[in-house]
Order: structure tokens, then C-alpha cells, then sequence
């Protein structure tokens, strides 16, 4: 007698339409909080604009600092990158949220006390990375700049900075960004670590190449001067060689054995 076989693959197909689907309605709630986040910041945006120049406003002593535009809508479109910037900067917390509430239900009991300690302290290296970014090399890399200016020359015509206010608030936020993601290389290398993905020797073996990688890094993300490159480079190896020790020191990952 023939046995009724099964359609397993149907079976099979159905939770992978349902890790789609959640991951659909996770991205969706993270695109709402963004938006909402963004529409509330752009009131604020005036504010956003003053805290982000500051850095340039301070340096004005014998000469008074301003920012032009040149374009008719470039003003508004000024405005509505600092809400973006904004509520992406506030987002990121729930975005980090989301990723691990879609992680967590495929992870053991122990792998996920070893996996939430790297996603608390995810938002706050960012926040770290972005502090260094706006209070210790934004400013050195402006006054370097405007070093250059020459108000009063002996001759020819002066040097005056005449920064386009686009131009300057992309690349304060793109730094702030910047060092905030790079700031997370411990996260990945000690969650790598920790599911066993490297190893602690790998990792010091890989040194060399990692520390030429973290000079391109700098080289491409900050303005072309030494001050910024070093204020990353350094940084970044510093947390390279805790990586190390993160993932040397950090118990092996457990795997719970699954009867058939």
C-alpha cells in the first residue's frame, strides 16, 4: 500500500515567508519612528543649525563668520538635511531595537545573555564616536583651515572663508556619522568573537593589515589634514587591540544540543 507522502516544501516555505514578513512590518515601524522623528526635528532645525555651527561661530575673532547660499532652494534644503540628520540620529537606538528583537527568537538562551550586552552598548559608542567627531576634531580641523585665511595680505587680494552652508552642515554631519559607525568595531569584532565567527589570534595575527585599513579608513572619512586622520586613526586601533582582548577573554560560545 502506497504511503500519502507530505509536501514538505510548502512546510518549509512557510517560515521563511513569515521572517519576511516580520522583517517587512520591523522595518516599517523603524521608517514610521523615523519620519515622525525627522517632521519633529525639522521644527527644531533652527536650533540644530546654531548647535552644529557653533563650532565655526566660536572661531570668529577678528573676523565675523557667516554662512552663504548660493543656489534658491539650497537654504530650505539645508534645513530639511539637519532634520534628517536629526531623526536618524534619534532613531538609531530603536533601529538597534528592532535588529534585536528579529535576531533574537533564532538565538539559545545563552547565546542571547552574550548577544544584548553588545547591543546596549552599541548606541552608546556611537554616541562616544560622535562626541569625539563634534568637540575634539571638528574643531581642530576648522581652525586649521581657516589658518590659511590671510584677512590683510601684504599683497594681492585677502583670503576670506565664504563656506556655502550645505556644503559646511554635509560635512559636520558626515563626520559626526562617521566616527559614530566607526566606533562600533569593537561591537562587531566582540559579537563575531563571541559566536565564534574569530578568534583572538586571528585578530592580533591580522594586526598589521588592520592598523593600514584603519589609516585608509581615516584618510577617506576626515578632511585631508593630520590632526583629523590621527584623531580617528588612533581611536580606532586603540579599540582594534580591545577588540583583541574582548574576544580573548570573553567565554566560548555555547551551542545546546538538539535531539532528533
Amino acid at each position: 500500500m502506497i504511503q500519502p507522502t507530505h509536501d514538505t516544501s510548502s512546510q518549509s516555505a512557510q517560515p521563511l515567508i513569515e521572517h519576511l514578513i516580520e522583517l517587512r512590518n520591523r522595518l516599517l515601524w523603524a521608517s514610521l519612528v523615523f519620519a515622525c522623528a525627522t517632521a519633529v526635528c525639522y521644527f527644531f532645525a533652527g536650533d540644530i543649525y546654531g548647535f552644529l555651527t557653533d563650532p565655526l561661530a566660536s572661531l570668529q575673532q577678528n573676523t565675523p563668520r557667516r554662512l552663504i547660499y548660493t543656489g534658491l532652494t539650497e537654504a530650505f534644503t539645508t534645513y530639511l538635511k539637519v532634520a534628517l540628520f536629526a531623526g536618524g540620529f534619534i532613531t538609531v537606538p530603536f533601529i538597534l531595537f528592532q535588529i534585536w528583537r528579529f535576531i533574537a527568537p533564532g538565538l539559545f538562551p545563552d547565546e542571547k545573555k552574550a548577544v544584548w550586552p553588545f547591543f546596549l552598548a552599541a548606541p552608546i559608542l556611537f554616541l562616544f564616536g560622535a562626541g569625539l567627531a563634534f568637540y575634539g576634531v571638528i574643531p581642530l580641523a576648522w581652525e586649521f583651515f581657516l589658518s590659511f585665511e590671510t584677512p590683510q595680505p601684504s599683497n594681492g587680494l585677502p583670503i576670506i572663508l565664504e563656506a556655502r552652508v550645505g556644503e559646511y552642515l554635509s560635512l559636520t554631519m558626515a563626520l559626526i556619522f562617521a566616527f559614530g559607525f566607526a566606533f562600533q568595531l569593537p561591537i562587531i569584532l566582540g559579537l563575531l568573537g563571541r559566536l565564534g565567527v574569530i578568534q583572538a589570534d586571528q585578530l592580533a595575527r591580522f594586526r598589521k593589515w588592520a592598523l593600514v585599513i584603519i589609516l585608509v579608513i581615516a584618510a577617506i572619512l576626515t578632511p585631508p589634514d593630520i590632526l583629523s586622520q590621527s584623531a580617528l586613526a588612533i581611536p580606532l586601533y586603540c579599540l582594534y587591540e580591545i577588540s583583541i582582548w574582548l574576544v580573548k577573554w570573553q567565554p566560548q560560545p555555547v551551542k545546546e544540543n538538539q535531539d532528533a
